[in-house]
C-alpha cells in the first residue's frame, strides 16, 4: 500500500494538472464561440458554391476539359487539414485513418499538410510529404487557401498528380466533428435525376467559350472550398479540445476523490497503529 506521503503527492500532482486542464478548457470554449461562429455564418456560402459549380457542369454536357476528365497520373495529392497541437481527443487521429483507410496506395500519395500533427504521424507511417503549410493554421486566410489551391493545381496541369483529394473535419456542432475526405479533381458531377431531366431541358451556354469559362470558374471553387475547410477544421478542433479538456478535468475530479479516500484511510490506519502501540506499551509497564 502506497504511504501517506505517496498519496498526498500524487494527489497534489493531479491537482496541479486539473488547473491546466481547465484552464485550457476555458481557452477552447473561448476560441470555439468564435470559430463556430465564423463556421455557421460562412458554411451556407461555400455550400452554395459547391451546389452552383454542381449545377453548371451538370449542364454542360460532355466537355473535353482538363479540370473534368482524368490526366493519366496515377499520383495523388491529399491535402490534409489537422491541428498544430495536441490534446484534442482524436481529432487529428480521425483525419490520418482518413488517408490510412482510404484504400490508396502510400507509394501513390503527396501529402499536402496543414497541421503538425498530421504531417508527423504521416511521415511516420512513411507516407511522402510533398509540402508542409502547417503555420498557416494558426490564423487560415483565404489568400492561404489560394496559395494551396495553386500548388495543387500546378502539379494537376503539370501531370504530376492525376486527382487531387482534400481531407479535414466538418463541423456540426459542438460536440460532433465528422471527418471526410472530398475528391476535388478530377470534378465528379453529382447529378440527380431531376438534374439530367433538367439538363436535357436547359443545357448550359457560355460566354466566353465553356474551356475559358471553367478555367475562371472550377479553381475558384477548389480555391472556396480549401478556405471553407480551413474554417470548419479550426471549430471542429477547439471543440473537440473542449471536449477533451472537460473529459479530462472530470477524470481528475475522480481520482482527487479517489485519492482523497486513500489518504483518509491510510491516516486512519496509522492513528489506529499508534493508537494500538501506545495502549500495549502502557500494558506492558503495568
Amino acid at each position: 500500500m502506497a504511504s501517506m506521503r505517496d498519496i498526498k503527492r500524487r494527489k497534489e500532482s493531479i491537482q496541479s494538472t486539473q488547473q491546466i486542464t481547465k484552464a485550457m478548457k476555458l481557452v477552447s470554449t473561448v476560441k470555439l464561440q468564435r470559430a463556430k461562429t465564423r463556421a455557421e455564418s460562412s458554411k451556407p456560402y461555400f455550400e452554395k458554391m459547391y451546389e452552383t459549380v454542381q449545377s453548371i457542369l451538370a449542364k454542360s454536357g460532355n466537355i473535353d476539359h482538363p479540370y473534368l476528365v482524368p490526366n493519366g497520373s496515377d499520383r495523388k495529392a491529399v491535402i490534409v487539414v489537422t491541428s498544430n497541437r495536441g490534446l484534442a481527443g482524436g481529432y487529428n487521429n480521425n483525419v490520418v485513418k482518413l488517408i490510412t483507410d482510404s484504400g490508396m496506395p502510400k507509394e501513390q500519395i503527396d501529402i499536402y499538410g496543414l497541421g503538425r500533427k498530421g504531417v508527423e504521424t504521416l511521415s511516420r507511417r512513411g507516407y511522402h510529404i510533398e509540402a508542409d503549410d502547417s503555420d498557416i493554421m494558426n490564423e487560415p486566410l483565404f489568400s492561404d487557401a489560394v496559395a494551396i489551391g495553386k500548388k495543387v493545381l500546378d502539379a494537376y496541369a503539370a501531370g504530376e498528380v492525376g486527382e487531387i483529394y482534400l481531407a479535414y473535419t466538418v463541423f456540426k456542432n459542438t460536440v460532433v466533428h465528422i471527418p471526410k475526405l472530398v475528391k476535388l479533381l478530377p470534378v465528379e458531377v453529382d447529378m440527380t435525376a431531376s438534374e439530367k431531366t433538367e439538363t436535357k431541358e436547359a443545357p448550359m451556354n457560355y460566354e466566353p467559350e465553356a474551356e475559358e469559362s471553367l478555367d475562371m470558374i472550377i479553381p475558384k471553387y477548389i480555391n472556396s472550398t480549401i478556405y471553407g475547410a480551413f474554417i470548419e477544421a479550426v471549430a471542429s478542433e477547439n471543440g473537440a479540445r473542449m471536449q477533451a479538456m472537460d473529459a479530462a478535468t472530470s477524470n481528475a475530479d475522480e481520482m482527487i476523490s479517489t485519492l482523497s479516500l486513500a489518504y483518509n484511510r491510510a491516516r486512519q490506519g496509522a492513528i489506529t497503529q499508534e493508537l494500538t502501540e501506545i495502549i500495549s506499551g502502557a500494558e506492558a509497564l503495568n
